[in-house]
């Protein structure tokens, strides 16, 4: 395991939409009915970054397409209806800590989780508590094998990582991701899954914050980040 301030809480960003759509997963692994429900909703009913459900205001969407696009394009507005299904925010935390994270901690809905920083310590979380929850949640045996195959589909398919993990692995490899970026302070985040070839995959939790609040985001931290990760591992083995 390498580690870099990983018991250090950092605002977490959008990369806590995985978490709140393993727990719709979770719930799915008991109600067959849960993905397919169809939700309708109204242009008012958006925020901001809705990239998928603003095209979809006359037909609306299924619980499953939400979580695809909740993860696979970030989009804030899916998310939220989502949470909706888990009565808040309090119904993530509470599925964190089912599974041993107790770290996590959600308090607001999406883009508002945003404003989380060093300073108020809203919507944060550890590294270390992250990286082994993603672990438990893709890879382990949190979810049963469909939901779990569902859940790493769509964070393979995820467009808004190009320029951060995904940008200091080689080629060749695959990675699935989710990012989460602030509002201030420069955080920029990303969780990400790595195959190496015919190898055991890599989690990966990286976060970025700065005590200044005009900060810019630094996508080449991440991924500069990766790299030494990578180098690392390749020493070890």
């Amino acid at each position: 395991m390498i580690r870099y301030r990983a018991d250090d809480r950092f605002p977490m960003g959008c990369t806590s939409k995985m978490m709140g759509v393993a727990a719709i997963l979770k719930m799915s692994m008991s109600n067959d009915k849960l993905l397919p429900e169809r939700i309708y909703y109204k242009k008012s009913d958006l925020t901001s970054h809705c990239p998928i459900t603003e095209k979809h205001l006359t037909d609306g969407m299924t619980i499953e397409e939400l979580c695809a696009a909740s993860i696979s394009y970030s989009d804030n507005a899916a998310m939220n209806f989502l949470l909706k299904k888990l009565d808040g925010p309090q119904g993530i935390n509470n599925f964190a800590r089912s599974i041993g994270d107790n770290a996590f901690k959600l308090d607001h809905d999406w883009p508002a989780e945003g404003y989380g920083t060093f300073q108020n310590g809203e919507d944060s979380t550890t590294a270390t508590a992250m990286a082994n929850s993603f672990q438990k949640i893709a890879l382990g045996d949190v979810l049963a094998q469909p939901q779990r195959e569902k859940l790493q589909l769509w964070l393979k398919n995820n467009v808004t990582g190009n320029n951060r993990i995904r940008a200091g692995v080689p080629k060749g490899w695959l990675v699935a991701d989710k990012t989460g970026t602030g509002f201030a302070y420069g955080t920029t985040n990303d969780i990400a899954i790595i195959w190496p070839p015919n190898k055991a995959p890599i989690v990966i939790a990286v976060f970025y914050s700065s005590t200044k609040k005009e900060a810019p985001k630094r996508e080449d931290v991440l991924a500069s980040a990766t790299r030494i990760v990578l180098d690392a591992f390749k020493a070890q083995n």
